[in-house]
């Protein structure tokens, strides 16, 4: 047991963590989130992201992984054992594995990202669900993407279902939030090719030029793109839908659509 040990759900430093949880607001005021498991920690640290604070259950993570995962911890005074109690109770996903990290948010603009000459970005606009943008990174990242900008966004980019969904993509892909006008004009002055996915006036997505720089760029399935988009697009562009439906999750048309820019590119 070591002098940092915490046996109490009433601890200040657990009531903060579970704030830290549930609060996008908090998150926004402190710049700091919560990352939980050992595959996620392990990639935010190789992507550079600062650890505040870390939580751990030995019990839960083996034995002797809870010693070393406290020496190897720079900050000795923040890193915490907790009882088997504590760590349940702070820990929000199945499967648990033992260890939980405060962490120090990175909050990236436009002008931070690399300018390339086949740049490819996803642009979200207004996204709601956290899940859907998680699984949106990871494809992201699978697909070797720039980024991911996310427009007049509805949800927190360090929220912990995103983190979770992303399996880490959100360490190794920049992500950054901005207005829909703000990304436009990004583009523009870059020369990136703005193609919007709609199902009105537009031409099947693998008749489409995704070779130079492109911004791949997707709307709520609710509601499509605002005219903003459509009107600055250079190409319209849709996926086929063949029966019943005429929308897929965005997660899904985003891997799809990605993955052609993919295959373009090294054909």
């Amino acid at each position: 047991m070591t002098d940092n040990y915490i046996s109490s759900p009433h601890n200040p430093k657990i009531k903060h963590l579970l704030q830290l949880q549930q609060k996008s607001s908090l998150r926004r005021s402190e710049g700091l989130f919560v990352v939980e498991g050992r595959r996620e920690i392990s990639r935010l640290i190789s992507s550079g992201f600062e650890i505040d604070s870390l939580f751990y259950c030995p019990s839960i993570l083996g034995a002797g992984q809870g010693a070393e995962i406290a020496l190897s911890f720079p900050p000795r005074s923040r890193c915490f054992e907790l009882s088997p109690e504590v760590y349940n109770k702070v820990a929000y996903r199945e499967g648990t594995e033992g260890v939980i990290a405060e962490v120090k948010t990175r909050n990236l603009t436009l002008e931070d990202l690399p300018a390339k000459e086949d740049a490819l970005y996803v642009v979200l606009e207004s996204v709601e669900k956290p899940g859907n943008l998680g699984a949106v990174l990871r494809s992201a990242d699978a697909s070797g993407a720039d980024a991911v900008i996310v427009c007049d966004p509805l949800t927190d980019i360090w929220n912990p279902n995103l983190i979770r969904n992303s399996t880490g993509a959100i360490f190794s892909v920049p992500c950054v939030a901005c207005s829909s006008q703000e990304c436009i004009d990004f583009l523009k002055a870059r020369g990136v090719r703005i193609l919007t996915a709609q199902l009105q006036d537009s031409e099947l997505y693998y008749d489409t030029d995704m070779r130079p720089a492109t911004a791949i760029v997707m709307g709520t399935e609710a509601t499509g793109l605002t005219e903003i988009w459509r009107k600055a697009a250079d190409a319209h562009i849709r996926i086929p839908m063949l029966g019943l439906l005429d929308s897929l999750n965005v997660s899904v048309s985003a891997a799809i659509l990605l993955y052609e820019a993919v295959r373009q590119r090294n054909g």
